[in-house]
């Protein structure tokens, strides 16, 4: 095993994918996902503080035995207020949100579609599923139509993001929500990215006037824009009630802590009542975008597209020198193999600071650039 470990970095490490841990201190972060700059809100901390005190510092156990607590209720009402959704049910993650959904609606009845685009979570949910699974080029809506058309399966589950995590753009909710209405399919749309970004923050489902359609679904995780940590699918009731008896990751799991629940309820409260958060974020996007020189995306992450994961990697490490902080992704980590640097905006940061930061980073990729052989 040793030998295949180390015979495995090597192999990273000749393409220049190889990955560490990075640790966070004295700079501009633009790679983090904080995007409403809630993290440190000292009114998602004094929630977290009351919860911690009241409730101590974890959940005990699973929540369908000791694990549920009051924050668990109130996390789950805010967001159903935000979204505008009847029902959620809050996971540990956003990542044991999407497996639990999935595997708790999968079986070999059921076609299983997915945007070529979606995230890892909702790879490793469809290999568990036990469905029959196709993939369809990226916003592809009328392929999505053809599959579902042709389907020989009884059920069928559409899954998409509603702003994705490498591009930024977004989905086409609404016409995707009609092609299911018209094939009696369900529509899944992680709003990992979409909460607090899209429809004055309450996501892309709310924004497409979808929040109360009983044949949409979400996942949302609360460790982006609410600035928390955990996860939740919201939907009809009967979801809901299907989740808490077949969803492993929630039947089997330790329940979310709940000074994370509070904190995340609390960042929900905000979001609601201050859409100007909102606003900023996306002001400071269209600066990171403008010096960047690359055209807006719909939500707060930027990417520069590089010719080479050595480009995407010396510009990070450049730009880090420099005290700004960036995302490198390179494969196997975005959808269409071209490495990129990713930059996210957040409105917790002044916008000279995020437009000087944005030139520091576009200078070091033009440098990076000149530098890195043809």
């Amino acid at each position: 095993m040793d030998a295949w470990l180390a015979g495995r970095a090597a192999w990273r490490a000749e393409r220049g994918i190889h990955r560490g841990t990075r640790t966070r201190a004295g700079i501009v972060d633009l790679a983090s996902n904080d995007y409403l700059g809630l993290v440190r809100d000292p009114r998602v901390l004094a929630a977290a503080h009351t919860a911690l005190d009241v409730h101590g510092a974890g959940a005990r156990a699973s929540r369908v035995v000791t694990g549920t607590t009051p924050a668990h209720d109130d996390l789950e009402a805010e967001i159903c207020s935000l979204t505008g959704q009847p029902s959620a049910l809050a996971f540990a993650s956003g990542y044991a949100a999407n497996v639990g959904v999935i595997t708790a609606l999968g079986g070999p009845d059921l076609l299983l579609v997915l945007d070529a685009h979606v995230h890892a979570s909702i790879h490793d949910a469809s290999r568990l599923s036990r469905a029959t699974v196709e993939f369809v080029p990226h916003g592809d809506v009328d392929a999505v139509a053809a599959l579902l058309a042709g389907r020989t399966q009884p059920r069928a589950l559409v899954v998409v993001e509603s702003v994705y995590s490498v591009l930024g753009d977004a989905a086409d909710i609404g016409a995707l929500a009609r092609v299911c209405r018209d094939h009696d399919a369900a529509l899944l749309v992680d709003e990992a990215h979409g909460i607090g970004v899209l429809g004055e923050g309450r996501g892309g489902v709310y924004a497409a006037g979808l929040a109360a359609a009983d044949h949409v679904y979400v996942t949302a995780t609360m460790s982006k824009a609410l600035g928390a940590q955990g996860g939740a699918v919201l939907g009809p009731a009967t979801l809901r009630d299907h989740l808490v008896n077949t969803a492993r990751t929630f039947i089997f799991d330790t329940g979310l802590s709940p000074a994370a629940a509070a904190a995340a309820a609390a960042a929900c409260r905000i979001v609601a009542t201050e859409p100007g958060l909102v606003a900023q974020l996306h002001r400071n996007a269209a600066i990171i975008a403008g010096e960047c020189g690359i055209p807006q995306a719909a939500g707060p992450v930027q990417s520069i597209p590089c010719p080479s994961a050595e480009v995407a990697l010396v510009t990070t490490e450049r730009a880090e020198a420099r005290g700004v902080l960036v995302g490198c992704f390179r494969p196997p980590s975005v959808p269409d193999g071209i490495s990129r640097v990713r930059l996210t905006a957040s409105a917790g940061l002044p916008e000279d600071v995020v437009r000087d930061a944005a030139r520091t980073v576009q200078a070091e990729f033009r440098a990076a650039g000149e530098s890195s052989p043809p």
